[in-house]
């Protein structure tokens, strides 16, 4: 047996709603957490998005967060590697 999350009364395992007090208990609820491509690529376009979707996700959807977070981990580093990659080839410029 197991507890509603709001009141404390003792329910079935399998319980979606709580008999006493009507709160869903979130059995039987499927969240969908397949790590997906796309949000990996969302993280990567555009960074802040990913870090967000990462810490709100991190917990609930570790898949799907993880993606999200390396999306925005790349994202970032393809910046930094970019500049560097600029600042290079101006001071190649400069000294030519």
């Amino acid at each position: 047996m197991a507890f509603c999350k709001k009141c404390g009364a003792q329910i079935d395992d399998q319980a979606v709603v709580c008999p006493k007090c009507g709160v869903a208990q979130g059995a039987g609820m499927s969240t969908s957490d397949n790590g997906g491509f796309l949000w990996g690529l969302l993280g990567c376009c555009i960074p802040l998005v990913g870090l967000i979707l990462f810490l709100v996700w991190k917990d609930t959807k570790p898949k799907t967060s993880k993606a999200a977070g390396i999306g925005a981990l790349v994202g970032v580093l393809s910046i930094v590697v970019w500049y560097i990659v600029a600042i290079v080839i101006g001071l190649g410029a400069a000294f030519m």
